[in-house]
């Protein structure tokens, strides 16, 4: 299943202020940690993602669903959120939007 994660207006601020790297390494660690507690394998291909700050979009490709995706993708959005406050130095809210 094929994901897309559309940027907010805050959320595309936030990332501008990190590299595609450093994105799809921070995208892939805390997807990789809820995976723990979510019965759910994800992959960000690096090929899918070359412009994520261009874009404002961050692709995702998901296999073995069986959790709800939508409590998933919320509290990726939660921890997410943390290192791009960090960098941002102000609150944010919903940093992505889900795209099916």
């Amino acid at each position: 299943m094929n994901i897309k994660l559309n940027f907010t207006a805050k959320g595309k601020i936030a990332i501008a202020n990190f590299s595609n790297e450093e994105l799809i390494e921070l995208f892939t660690r805390y997807s990789n940690t809820l995976t723990k507690k979510y019965a759910v394998d994800i992959s960000i291909p690096v090929t899918m993602n070359e412009n994520i700050v261009s874009d404002g979009v961050i692709k995702l490709v998901l296999s073995n669903v069986e959790c709800d995706i939508d409590v998933f993708f919320r509290e990726l959005g939660r921890d997410i959120k943390v290192p791009l406050k960090k960098r941002l130095g102000v609150a944010l809210d919903n940093v992505f939007k889900l795209e099916r």
